[in-house]
């Protein structure tokens, strides 16, 4: 019987503590100073500089000492709260408002959308970078547009579904790792020159740890767009041929529910991707298209909240 309450309380101190942490989200996005995840990049940072060299087994060895002790750093908070439920909630919802970041990714897209909508494109090719890595400077309005779109798709699993499926998973051990992993993987988890070997076993990790978040985005994308045949049908037919098993699902069904087509030729860092189109039967981004990609996303944020809640329930039951 203890047990039984033990369980039932940690449910509901998941469902209170990640609903105030969305909410503080809501209120406050990323502080543009003295964030938690930036503190992170940071100490992560500082281990690179002693850990790396030119091999996966030194790579993966960083990968274990940034997400092991960010995990454990979870594990002990919430062992010190855990005989007061009032501080289990407050620290879940620190926790969440620390590791998601949908109010900031949805302004930071309409920060661009404004600058396209004004007709400045130069404004828009400077505040790009602050959503994705691709370079501006040869895109247009449309294809600037499109990066947009895509990185929302793309981040609302990164930044809101995926931690909360881990923290429904993990309580605020979870949520920390999450975010660990998904930091690590923006750090070193890309194939430039000096990342391609000692970045391996982040952006594998990245890739295991982001695959129910991903899979759970695409799936209220296509309940929530408007559009269920058609983002269920980009999903079917166009997921698997993005390189990233992980955007691939996002970003289909964001295509299909949104009625546009993303994917094709851009560019990173110098380095030109030929990918291929995502639901061709859409036509092209449009600047409009970035204020509605932006509300696809919170709704599907707080769907996934309402999931999330429900299965740690179900399981907690079980």
């Amino acid at each position: 019987m203890f047990a039984l309450r033990g369980a039932a309380r940690a449910e509901r101190v998941f469902a209170c503590g990640a609903a105030a942490g969305l909410f503080a989200d809501l209120l406050l996005g990323d502080p543009r100073r003295g964030h938690p995840v930036a503190g992170f990049g940071r100490a992560a940072g500082a281990v690179e500089r002693v850990l790396w060299r030119d091999h996966r087994g030194w790579g993966a060895l960083h990968t274990a000492v940034c997400v092991g002790g960010a995990t454990a750093v979870g594990v002990l908070a919430a062992r010190a709260v855990r005989r007061s439920p009032a501080a289990s909630v407050a620290l879940t919802a620190a926790a969440t408002w620390a590791v998601v970041g949908g109010t900031s990714l949805g302004r930071e897209a309409r920060a661009v959308g404004a600058a396209l909508e004004a007709g400045d494109v130069e404004l828009a090719r400077e505040l790009l970078p602050r959503l994705c890595g691709r370079d501006p400077q040869g895109l247009d309005a449309d294809g600037i547009a499109r990066g947009v779109v895509e990185s929302v798709a793309e981040n609302t699993s990164d930044a809101v579904v995926g931690a909360l499926v881990w923290g429904a998973v993990g309580g605020v051990p979870g949520l920390l790792a999450f975010r660990a992993v998904n930091t690590l993987d923006a750090m070193v988890g890309h194939k430039s020159v000096k990342y391609r070997r000692f970045g391996w076993a982040s952006a594998r990790l990245d890739d295991v740890a982001g695959w129910p978040g991903a899979r759970l985005t695409g799936a209220l994308a296509v309940l929530a767009g408007g559009r269920p045949r058609d983002a269920a049908r980009a999903w079917r037919e166009d997921a698997g041929r993005h390189p990233s098993p992980n955007a691939g699902p996002v970003e289909a069904s964001f295509a299909g529910a949104l009625g546009v087509r993303l994917g094709g030729t851009l560019a990173y860092g110098g380095r030109v991707e030929h990918r291929p189109v995502l639901n061709a039967r859409g036509r092209v981004v449009r600047v409009s298209d970035v204020e509605r990609a932006a509300r696809l996303s919170r709704r599907v944020s707080v769907m996934a909240w309402g999931v999330c809640v429900a299965g740690r329930l179900l399981r907690g039951r079980r």
